[in-house]
C-alpha cells in the first residue's frame, strides 16, 4: 500500500502544489494554467514526466473536464442535469466508484478488488485529501481522478458564489 497526501496551497494563482507520499516525500505536481482558455492542469513525476493533464471541455452547456493520461487513455467527468445536489459521472475511467465522491470519500473498485481509498481531511483551510493505493499500477489515475474532481468542485463554487452576489 502506497499513501499519499495532498494539500493545496491558499491562493495559488497557477494552482502549483506538489503531491507528497506517506513518509513526506514529493511525488508528484500538478501545475495550473495561468491566465488561459480552457483552464488546465498537468500532473508529473518528480523528475517532470507528465502523468496526465486535465482539461476544461467549452462550449458546453454542463460543464465538463477530460483527463488525458500519458498512457494514451483517459476519462470524462461530466456534470449530469439535476434541479437539487450536483451530480457528475466519471466516464470511461475503467474502475468502480462506491461512496461519495463529490464529498470526497469514497473507494475504487476493479473486479470486486479496492484498489484506492480516498477521504478529505475537514475543516482544514485549504483541500487536504489522503489518499491509499493497495494497487500500484492505479497510482497515476488515482491521482489525476482526485486532482480533476477537486478542480470541477472549485469550479462549482466559484459559480455557485458569483452567482448568489
Amino acid at each position: 500500500m502506497t499513501t499519499y497526501h495532498i494539500k493545496q496551497k491558499l491562493w495559488s494563482l497557477g494552482g502549483e502544489f506538489e503531491i507528497k507520499d506517506g513518509f513526506g516525500n514529493p511525488a508528484y505536481s500538478v501545475a495550473g494554467s495561468f491566465f488561459k482558455i480552457p483552464k488546465y492542469f498537468t500532473v508529473n513525476k518528480p523528475d517532470g514526466t507528465q502523468v496526465s493533464k486535465i482539461t476544461k471541455v467549452m462550449f458546453q452547456f454542463l460543464p465538463k473536464f477530460d483527463v488525458a493520461l500519458s498512457d494514451g487513455s483517459g476519462f470524462r467527468i461530466a456534470k449530469a442535469f439535476t434541479l437539487f445536489k450536483p451530480r457528475y459521472q466519471i466516464e470511461d475511467l475503467g474502475l468502480d466508484v462506491q461512496g461519495n465522491f463529490w464529498d470526497m470519500n469514497f473507494d475504487l473498485i476493479k473486479n470486486d478488488v479496492v484498489v484506492a481509498q480516498i477521504s478529505q481531511e475537514w475543516f482544514k483551510l485549504t483541500s487536504t485529501y489522503n489518499i491509499d493505493i493497495y494497487d500500484d499500477r492505479y497510482a497515476d489515475i488515482v491521482i489525476s481522478l482526485v486532482i480533476a474532481i477537486d478542480y470541477v468542485k472549485e469550479q462549482e463554487s466559484h459559480a455557485s458564489s458569483s452567482s448568489s452576489t
